[in-house]
């Protein structure tokens, strides 16, 4: 029995020296992951508070390195090469710097992401794209440090800073349209789908690409589904057929799209037709 209880007591003991108290961090961690295109990028970042604090020209001084954020450096992975301002960057993970200023910032992705805060020997060599960008103030007070990802396209977006009074973007691009051509030529060469199709179709029309083209793939996707027709199927259709100069086929697709939504109870498409059809029939 004294055996047992001296081992309980020193169990107890190595417990006791390994706890720790468990607190809130003062920045605390945070990580975005925003599909763009077809890249998938991820922000990892901590977030500071403005505290009552002076921030920009004061805490963070103008025209001096600042990791932005706090703890270790920021940084961005992007999964395909990107370009900004020009730099092509390779996919991978880059930290973000910045020098702020008055009205204007300059912005480095660095290569080196095994930072804590800047680097101690600043390397121009990592630095693999600089930006200057355009610092705005808004109209109120942001207290968490935030980085986020917007304006959002298929070929690119905005890496947004804002924090204090202070919004910066950053815009960036990725080759999404030549990695769809591929699939596109690379499917639509083999035994295609209907879904595929309209696939393709869809993606001409939000682009502007060649509607004569897009229109020829939507009309066979419809084709293909018209034993079970699909009311947003013919939407597309419909808005094809507009884009390519044929009224009567789109004023005709919107229609049949409008019967069917109607039938599915699906109330948005019943609207989107019948105002497409207003606005063609100019009612």
């Amino acid at each position: 029995m004294k055996k047992i209880l001296l081992l309980f007591m020193a169990c107890a003991t190595v417990l006791s020296v390994h706890a720790q108290v468990n607190t809130p961090q003062p920045s605390p961690a945070a990580k975005l992951e925003q599909k763009v295109g077809l890249t998938d990028i991820t922000l990892e970042y901590s977030r500071p508070g403005v505290k009552g604090r002076s921030i920009f020209g004061d805490l963070v001084p103008y025209d001096k390195l600042w990791r932005t954020g706090a703890n270790k450096n920021t940084t961005v992975t992007f999964s395909t090469d990107a370009v900004i301002d020009g730099y092509k960057l390779k996919a991978g993970s880059y930290a973000i710097f910045a020098k702020p200023g008055e009205s204007l910032w300059k912005v480095y992705f660095y290569s080196d992401t095994e930072n804590w805060g800047t680097p101690k020997k600043w390397d121009d060599s990592k630095v693999v794209a600089v930006t200057s960008v355009k610092a705005h103030e808004v109209p109120f007070n942001v207290e968490t440090f935030t980085l986020d990802i917007n304006s959002i396209t298929n070929g690119g977006a905005q890496i947004e800073l804002i924090w204090e009074k202070t919004y910066i973007a950053i815009p960036f691009t990725v080759p999404t349209d030549n990695a769809v051509l591929a699939s596109i030529n690379d499917v639509l060469g083999g035994s295609p789908k209907a879904s595929d199709y309209y696939a393709s179709a869809s993606y001409y029309l939000q682009e502007g690409k060649n509607p004569k083209q897009a229109m020829e793939w939507i009309d066979k996707a419809v084709e293909m589904t018209k034993e079970k027709p699909l009311f947003y199927y013919i939407r597309k259709q419909s808005l094809i057929h507009a884009k390519a100069g044929d009224s009567k086929g789109a004023i005709a697709a919107a229609r049949k799209s409008l019967e069917l939504a109607k039938i599915a109870g699906n109330d948005d498409y019943v609207k989107m037709n019948q105002d497409s059809l207003n606005e063609w029939l100019g009612e």
